[in-house]
């Protein structure tokens, strides 16, 4: 499946992820961990352990160094 990421704010990112893959699995790729953000699928925040179902997410940072 085809997911299209942006990071809020910072980058997009075009990846392909298997069939099962969830959104944690989704932030491994892009070296973000679930700790710091937060996946938003048409603007609702989703559990980092729910399957990917949608072809574009919104990774909003919560913490931010400085």
């Amino acid at each position: 499946m085809d997911v299209t990421v942006e990071v809020v704010n910072e980058a997009t990112h075009e990846l392909t992820v298997d069939d099962g893959a969830t959104y944690a699995d989704l932030l491994d790729t892009i070296d973000y961990s679930p700790q710091e953000v937060s996946v938003l699928v048409d603007g609702t925040p989703v559990p980092e352990d729910q399957p990917v179902t949608a072809d574009a997410v919104q990774v909003v940072r919560l913490i931010k160094g400085g």
